[in-house]
């Protein structure tokens, strides 16, 4: 069956059956692969996506429920200037291994897009659901932090 998603802007045609998770999409269709397979069942994060503008996992959604425009981490900045929480994270040493990087911004810029000014509280709240086994997770929020707070 033929699906028509947008993603990053640029509208795709993909001819799969319906129940192929749009991770599988994003990496074997469209070599988006800064979407990361993580555990398959949506409890990691690692897989992350924005669709119609909220933080969805990319593993466990269906081609065919996919309701609104994909966004992936190769779109959340550009070429030439990164997204504010890319450059926090480089800036605050955030990554060890990486893997889970881009899921855990896809679900930071979800965030800081429904409440510019989170508290600690409400950020690991956001972020509860995205797993980091090297435990960065101060620098996630340190990150998230300088963001919010235009440094």
């Amino acid at each position: 069956m033929a699906f028509t998603l947008t993603v990053n802007g640029t509208s795709h045609e993909v001819d799969l059956p319906g129940d192929v998770p749009l991770l599988w999409v994003l990496r074997d269709q469209l070599n988006l692969t800064g979407t990361k397979y993580g555990c398959g069942v949506a409890s990691c994060g690692a897989c992350t996506v924005h669709v119609g503008g909220e933080a969805m996992r990319s593993c466990q959604l269906r081609l065919e429920d996919v309701d609104g425009e994909v966004l992936t981490i190769e779109g959340l900045g550009t070429p030439d200037k990164l997204h504010a929480l890319q450059q926090a994270w480089i800036e605050h040493q955030v990554p060890q291994c990486g893997y889970c990087q881009s899921g855990q911004i896809m679900q930071a810029a979800a965030l800081l897009a429904e409440q510019p000014k989170p508290s600690d509280a409400e950020i690991d709240a956001a972020m509860a659901g995205n797993l980091c086994r090297c435990g960065t997770y101060k620098r996630i929020r340190a990150a998230i932090k300088s963001v919010a707070e235009g440094a």
